[in-house]
């Protein structure tokens, strides 16, 4: 469901997600959307971020399990750098979109064991009421 999404640019079919290499906030901003948590799905950490906002979601430094992670930037193996964003789910663990490897949403530690800086994290007031 997150591996694959194709644009039309300039009048050839572009496959944007990578197989799975770019579908961090695909992931994340799809399962917020069909929460009703934001306004839509994106492609981007930048774009998924402006919609946390606008959605009412506060930046935060209180680590709880359903909050956002977004890490800091970093090289793919083309020299690119990019965000990478996933849900804090407890136990100094987190879940994202396996950019670097399967391409699939996996389990992780929240730092990747201290290799990735987190630059924020999101919380939202309806998070506590669950």
């Amino acid at each position: 469901m997150f591996r694959n999404l194709y644009f039309e640019i300039d009048g050839k079919e572009v496959e944007v997600l990578e197989d799975g290499g770019l579908s961090c906030a695909m992931f994340v901003s799809a399962i917020l959307y069909l929460n009703k948590l934001i306004g839509d799905i994106h492609t981007t950490v930048i774009g998924t971020e402006k919609d946390l906002i606008k959605s009412g979601w506060s930046e935060t430094e209180d680590l709880r399990v359903g909050s956002i992670l977004i890490w800091e930037k970093k090289s793919d193996h083309d020299g690119k750098t990019h965000y990478h964003i996933g849900f804090y789910i407890g136990d100094d663990m987190a879940i994202s979109n396996n950019s670097s490897g399967t391409g699939f949403p996996w389990k992780h530690h929240y730092t990747y064991n201290g290799a990735r800086k987190i630059e924020k994290i999101y919380w939202h007031p309806e998070l506590d009421k669950e």
